[in-house]
């Protein structure tokens, strides 16, 4: 197993997510999930990874539980304060999303709950849950004062390092690390499709800008780049015929610098072995591999070319941000992921597609040629479709 330094801790570069453990008849499969969560302990790994919410909150105690079979000063533990399912109006606090309905408990509560149900005295790394566009004012709430009670629980010993996972888009990663000095690491989701159409190369960009180690998840999009088609795994196979195709995922990550750890969510003991495999030796991406690579997934993309230049910006009567619009646009075109949803959930309505008025003054301004109104249009039409189903 690679490890990588941080501060005095060598973290395995291969970390254990427990949001997809083995599950049966709704609830964690404890007896596969064990298996699982030992043997990676077993073979190097030393970072675990869980939260408020995951597998309806059993999830922390499970793994809390497994752990401590082992001396604590072998593991370190991870899990997250989820603002990202709560709201904060007018002094009163409640819960959305998967959390609606659940007693409505202060931030304080939640926390002393968590380390109860991992069965620790502290948690080595601690995170802000998905600091996105949505969940950014409830982090920053003064009154509510998430960050200070946390840098407090911090100073009395409770959580060795702090620091964010982030769906959100790059501006507001940077935004929130401008303003709190507090944070020593960031987690966002990183592979090679991603990189592209989630805008995570500039994320990965930002971070590295403010002098924070990056921590991967979703290395293969939820299992979405363990196989990416038939005429596509032949290529790659072709080329490794030794390797996994979710091989491929873990060493394009490798080529990358400042990755801290890379988490996956491995839901069987295949899965398990052939990312230990994978990540037990210093094998990144060659050029020439990357290029296979890039021709593999071409025909997966079908990406509006904009290089964010913003020049069509400047002309734009109704103050639209197009180049967001076609990030977003071309990831919708893929798929109506999670980090897209909360996105377009932020955005007022007129900073959406729909008010775009045809007017054609980005269109002389692009260096690409791109037909703006006529793309943005597109977008406006899909996504009143979606709405309709």
């Amino acid at each position: 197993m690679i490890y990588n330094e941080f501060n005095d801790k060598k973290l395995s570069i291969l970390g254990l997510g427990n949001m997809r453990l083995p599950s049966k008849d709704g609830h964690i499969d404890e007896e596969e999930a064990a298996k699982l969560v030992e043997y990676a302990y077993e073979n190097g790994v030393n970072y675990f990874d869980t939260a408020y919410g995951y597998h309806s909150g059993e999830s922390e105690a499970f793994v809390g539980k497994v752990l401590a079979k082992y001396p604590r000063d072998t593991w370190y533990l991870a899990s997250k304060m989820p603002g990202h399912m709560m709201d904060y109006k007018d002094g009163v606090l409640s819960n959305k999303g998967y959390m609606a309905g659940k007693e409505v408990k202060s931030c304080e509560e939640i926390f002393e709950e968590q380390l109860i149900k991992c069965g620790v005295d502290y948690f080595d790394f601690y995170l802000l849950h998905n600091l996105c566009e949505t969940s950014y004012d409830f982090y920053t709430n003064e009154d509510l004062g998430v960050v200070d009670y946390l840098i407090g629980q911090k100073k009395a010993g409770r959580i060795k390092h702090l620091g964010m996972s982030a769906h959100g888009r790059a501006d507001t990663i940077d935004r929130f690390l401008n303003e709190y000095d507090c944070i020593e690491f960031v987690q966002i989701q990183l592979n090679y499709l991603d990189w592209f159409l989630q805008d995570a190369g500039k994320k990965h960009e930002v971070i590295t800008k403010h002098g924070l180690p990056v921590i991967v998840m979703e290395p293969v999009r939820g299992g979405n780049l363990a196989s990416l088609g038939e005429k596509q795994d032949a290529m790659l196979k072709e080329l490794r015929p030794d390797d996994s195709v979710a091989a491929w995922a873990f060493r394009y990550l490798q080529s990358l610098p400042n990755i801290l750890v890379i988490l996956s969510g491995m839901s069987t003991m295949e899965q398990l072995k052939d990312n230990i495999t994978t990540l037990s030796k210093d094998d990144p991406i060659t050029s020439a591999e990357k290029e296979l690579l890039d021709k593999a997934i071409e025909d997966l993309m079908d990406l509006v070319p904009c290089t964010a230049c913003r020049y069509c910006c400047d002309n734009c009567p109704q103050k639209l941000d197009i180049p967001k619009l076609i990030t977003l646009y071309n990831e919708f075109n893929y798929e109506m992921s999670f980090s897209l949803s909360l996105a377009l959930e932020a955005m007022s309505e007129d900073e959406m597609p729909a008010a775009c008025i045809g007017c054609g003054a980005c269109s002389v301004m692009c260096p690409q040629n791109i037909d703006i109104p006529g793309v943005i249009k597109q977008f406006a039409d899909k996504l009143e479709a979606a709405k309709k189903k």
